[in-house]
């Protein structure tokens, strides 16, 4: 297995302390508050019908007095009205994928892209990567920032780059058995489509080189993790980000803990808020914050700078152990992925870790949910493992959906399907949820 990085290959801020990276912080966050106000008319004009100055911030508590920014302001300033410098000094582009609406636009220079590549540098070294390894960077290239940033942030860790990319699962295989990576950055949906792959070729995936696997877009659970990790004999941790922040590499687990991944926290200034009311959760030094949605403010960025950006992602912060930065627990979801089935709050990744956790199923599943008259209906669909393709799958659905009603509270209708049969994504975020409801 991966070892930890030693004291001395840590920076020096991941050893610093707390004082010293709040002071950091402090400085930082006034330069990007002015700058701000001064260059982007957005915030300009959100801080002053809020009433407040960038003069305003006194401690690093006083950003709780600046207004959010949410998707739906990027995307009223669609495409470039949230830039911070002219144009002419944007490096790069990328943008979400617009399904939900207009895309959200980012951009970058030349100075943000170097600091995003030395922090997934610095998440590699934390997830055990080492100069001169192989990377395997199955992250789709494009738009969607996984891809060149994974890349861009391996090759400044001294890696040796596979620029794969999504899709093509046979050929992965054969790429990982001709080139023997250490390393593959990937989802880790896609992950288990690649260890299938591999017995599928009448391969054993746990013979793999590969020994690390930094997996994130989406979010995944401890079962998820454990089943990874048995099945392909590797370390698999969490990695952490979102274009609107910057892309991969905002926080990523230490192997030597994997107790939830370490924010970045000389680049980024994190927030849990109360998602209903929009107040500040009170974080606690030796137990963190209650569970909330994650909030976040750049504090390096040039291009486009962003002020208490509502992920939307639910999560709590925690103290730090590995290192001098705090922590975020596993996402438990997102408030706008949450389902609310006859008035019961439910996540999919509730519904992944029953699944994971019932013998003879593969781990890939969709969530169905439809109304019938006035009523919610869900049906969980999954499939059974080769190995168990002979297995009664009516009992194993009546099973599970006995644990999700027990343990969740939700009525369920489960079919359990022959091996292959759920839909796989082979480039991006999987497919979990169809909501079939009228909006």
């Amino acid at each position: 297995m991966s070892k930890a990085p030693r004291p001395e290959e840590l920076d020096p801020i991941e050893r610093a302390s707390r004082d010293e990276i709040e002071a950091l912080q402090f400085t930082r966050l006034q330069d990007t508050l002015q700058r701000c106000y001064a260059n982007v008319p957005h915030y300009k004009r959100a801080f002053d019908e809020k009433g407040v100055h960038p003069d305003d911030l006194k401690t690093l508590a006083d950003i709780a007095k600046f207004p959010f920014t949410t998707k739906h302001d990027l995307r009223a300033n669609y495409p470039f009205g949230m830039f911070a410098v002219p144009r002419q000094q944007v490096a790069r582009i990328h943008a979400s994928s617009g399904t939900t609406g207009k895309p959200t636009v980012v951009g970058y220079t030349k100075n943000d892209i170097e600091h995003w590549a030395t922090l997934v540098a610095r998440s590699i070294r934390a997830a055990g990567g080492r100069p001169g390894d192989i990377c395997h960077v199955a992250y789709g290239y494009g738009l969607f920032t996984g891809g060149l940033g994974a890349h861009y942030g391996a090759e400044k860790a001294g890696c040796t780059v596979i620029p794969m990319s999504g899709g093509q699962t046979e050929k992965q295989v054969q790429l990982i058995q001709d080139f023997k990576p250490d390393i593959i950055m990937v989802t880790p949906s896609y992950m288990q489509v690649i260890i299938e792959e591999f017995r599928r070729q009448g391969l054993d995936p746990r013979e793999m080189s590969v020994r690390i696997g930094i997996f994130g877009a989406e979010p995944w659970t401890e079962q998820m993790r454990r089943q990874i990790e048995a099945d392909a004999g590797i370390d698999a941790v969490d990695i952490y980000g979102l274009s609107e922040v910057m892309g991969p590499g905002v926080a990523n687990e230490c192997v030597e803990t994997k107790d939830g991944p370490v924010i970045w926290e000389d680049h980024f200034l994190a927030e849990i808020i109360d998602p209903e009311t929009g107040e500040v959760l009170p974080y606690d030094p030796a137990s963190g914050t209650p569970e909330g949605e994650l909030v976040f403010t750049s504090l390096t960025k040039e291009a486009f700078p962003i002020v208490r950006y509502r992920t939307r992602d639910l999560t709590r912060l925690l103290p730090p152990t590995a290192r001098s930065m705090r922590r975020m627990g596993k996402i438990v979801g997102r408030s706008d992925d949450m389902l609310i089935i006859r008035g019961v709050n439910m996540f999919p990744t509730q519904i992944e870790e029953l699944v994971l956790q019932t013998e003879g199923l593969s781990g890939q599943y969709q969530i169905v949910v439809s109304r019938e008259g006035t009523l919610d209906e869900v049906d969980v669909l999954c499939e059974v493992l080769p190995s168990a393709a002979g297995a009664d799958r009516g009992a194993i659905a009546k099973h599970l959906a006995h644990r999700i009603k027990t343990l969740i509270g939700v009525s369920t209708r489960v079919q359990v399907g022959l091996p292959d049969t759920i839909e796989r994504t082979l480039v991006g975020k999987a497919r979990r949820v169809i909501d079939k409801r009228p909006r």
